[in-house]
């Protein structure tokens, strides 16, 4: 983790988000195409504009890691309501995870989360969730290092 910076997002980092938000579209393409979303022709610009469009809601964060100036990963969060049809209460809820293939397993992933973590503490989330794709490996030994528990299998069936 040797001068990695972690700081919110903002509109300049627009054109990094774009591309790492590409790279985890890929990627969940790659592990099932008929449940991920197809990347399209311009998947890049496509997710600069949602990640743009939730910099200045209040209940998510967009965080950033810069290292040498240049952005390595993001994290994307929020604060999810209580929800009857997921059987849940309130909660802190991590939706993207995403670091540079040269910056993985140096702790961007880990530093990531722990500030989106801290965020959605200050928010008063009284716990955190996320998914992560069965036939990511890496992301599940991650997430468990980190103390985040299986409690739900997604299970798809096309029509």
């Amino acid at each position: 983790m040797d001068n990695i910076l972690i700081r919110r997002a903002t509109e300049s980092d627009l054109p990094a988000l774009g591309r790492l938000g590409a790279l985890l579209l890929r990627t969940h393409y790659a592990f099932d195409p008929l449940r991920f979303m197809s990347p399209g022709a311009s998947p890049e610009k496509g997710y600069a504009w949602f990640l743009g469009s939730q910099l200045g809601e209040e209940d998510v964060v967009v965080l950033v890691a810069e290292r040498a100036g240049s952005i390595v990963g993001y994290v994307y969060a929020g604060l999810e309501p209580q929800s009857w049809k997921e059987l849940r209460e309130p909660a802190g809820f991590i939706h993207d995870v995403a670091v540079e293939e040269s910056s993985r397993r140096t702790g961007v992933a880990a530093a990531l989360v722990e500030a989106a973590m801290n965020w959605l503490r200050e928010k008063h989330a009284p716990r955190v969730l996320l998914w992560t794709a069965e036939q990511n490996a890496a992301a599940l030994r991650v997430f468990s290092r980190l103390g985040f528990r299986r409690t739900m299998i997604e299970m798809t069936r096309e029509l």
